[in-house]
């Protein structure tokens, strides 16, 4: 079937979890980060008071992901997604009415639960549910939605913030996602439900089983990923929440790097239908430690980089791995662990992969405030990435026998 045929036939499902992934973007990091220069001057923190706020308000959402993932093994997409876009909203708000740096933890805590959190895993749980035999194109699509954030979001906002005041962007938010919460509730309409699924056509994982999240996480592979799933969230969140203090020491304007954002999003579009095709013809188990070494190839180039061209080149390839990773790691969890109890399992990976987004800011604004420069860090996180790609590599390719023979 053609991308094309399987659009226009899927087009109400894969429309719904284009608008969550896209909606997660006021949640994201690069998002929140625009607005890092505004939140330090007002509230008068250092690069490292204000990445420790950060970590503490993202570790407490990862760890509230746990228990909230898995609620898409209950719940409708529909139901949840309602409940989540009005609390963003509403984070949203709050971002532009907070005046304390306690309740600024409050406040970047719901963004963060909500809006990367639980919009990103309703909208991989929904597609690795709703599609099976085209898995890998139904996420490449309904990922286009971090792209398109990604392209549009922060140029955007970029130029509002020339005029307008950063808390009134904020309100502007919070209003974009409750125009999109009706447009959702109609794409959602005759929406497809884990509890009307047949049996017969949800897929088995290892060893021809459902697996649950105990037993995934007493399994050996689970550890073995967890460095692939870490350093992307890590490191590529600290990249985009520092890009403030990064253009400053590279002597780069802010506006002319955001511009770099349609580079990244070209990248990251095509390397989505890419893998998205691959995973369909060849399967998720060969993409998947692959899909970590473009980063530390971008680190390393961005690391180097003097000017901004130089700096598009390292966006275009971090692009390439970002666009491998939206599609190949959600498809992966269905694959290898079953659909039954998948909201469960990815609620675990989403936690570990939120807590990645923690770390990062408040590991890489620590170092800063010791005089090490992010630039700097670069090279020992590009090292990170290719271990994590070997690592990953070699359990993959151990325990890939287990894995059901296709019918």
């Amino acid at each position: 079937m053609s991308y094309l045929r399987f659009l226009l036939e899927n087009r109400l499902f894969l429309l719904a979890g284009f608008l969550l992934t896209f909606t997660s973007s006021f949640g994201q990091t690069y998002f929140i980060a625009l607005f890092a220069g505004e939140i330090k001057d007002d509230f008068g923190l250092t690069d490292g008071q204000w990445g420790g706020l950060y970590t503490i308000a993202t570790t407490l959402s990862a760890i509230t992901m746990v228990w909230a993932g898995a609620l898409t093994d209950r719940f409708r997409v529909r139901q949840l997604s309602l409940g989540v876009m009005l609390l963003l909203a509403l984070a949203c708000v709050s971002m532009a009415l907070v005046r304390n740096a306690v309740l600024l933890v409050i406040v970047i805590y719901a963004l963060r639960l909500t809006g990367q959190g639980m919009l990103s895993q309703l909208g991989a749980v929904a597609m690795s549910r709703w599609f099976i035999a085209t898995r890998g194109r139904a996420l490449s699509l309904s990922s286009m939605g971090f792209a398109v954030g990604q392209a549009i979001l922060p140029i955007s906002f970029v130029a509002l913030l020339v005029a307008w005041d950063w808390r009134m962007l904020w309100l502007v938010a919070a209003g974009c996602i409750m125009l999109l919460i009706p447009v959702m509730q109609t794409l959602l309409r005759f929406e497809r439900t884990p509890q009307s699924m047949a049996k017969d056509i949800q897929a088995l994982g290892m060893g021809g089983i459902h697996w649950t999240r105990t037993q995934m996480l007493r399994h050996p592979l689970f550890y073995m990923l967890v460095p692939l799933i870490l350093g992307p969230a890590a490191w590529g969140t600290a990249l985009f929440f520092q890009q403030v203090h990064l253009t400053e020491v590279k002597g780069w304007s802010l506006a002319g790097f955001v511009a770099l954002m349609p580079v990244f999003t070209v990248s990251s579009i095509i390397f989505i239908f890419i893998t998205g095709w691959a995973i369909d013809r060849i399967g998720v188990k060969w993409i998947v430690p692959f899909q970590i070494v473009p980063y530390g190839v971008s680190f390393l180039v961005m690391a180097y980089a003097d000017t901004l061209f130089m700096a598009g080149i390292a966006m275009f390839i971090f692009g390439i791995g970002q666009g491998m990773q939206g599609t190949a790691t959600a498809a992966f969890w269905a694959v290898f662990y079953g659909t039954r109890n998948l909201g469960s399992i990815k609620a675990a990976a989403a936690a570990l992969m939120v807590f990645g987004t923690a770390i990062g800011p408040g590991i890489s604004g620590a170092l800063i405030d010791l005089g090490v420069d992010f630039p700097d860090q670069m090279i020992p996180i590009a090292i990170f990435y290719f271990a994590a790609a070997i690592l990953a590599g070699v359990g993959i390719l151990r325990y890939q026998r287990d894995l059901p023979l296709a019918p």
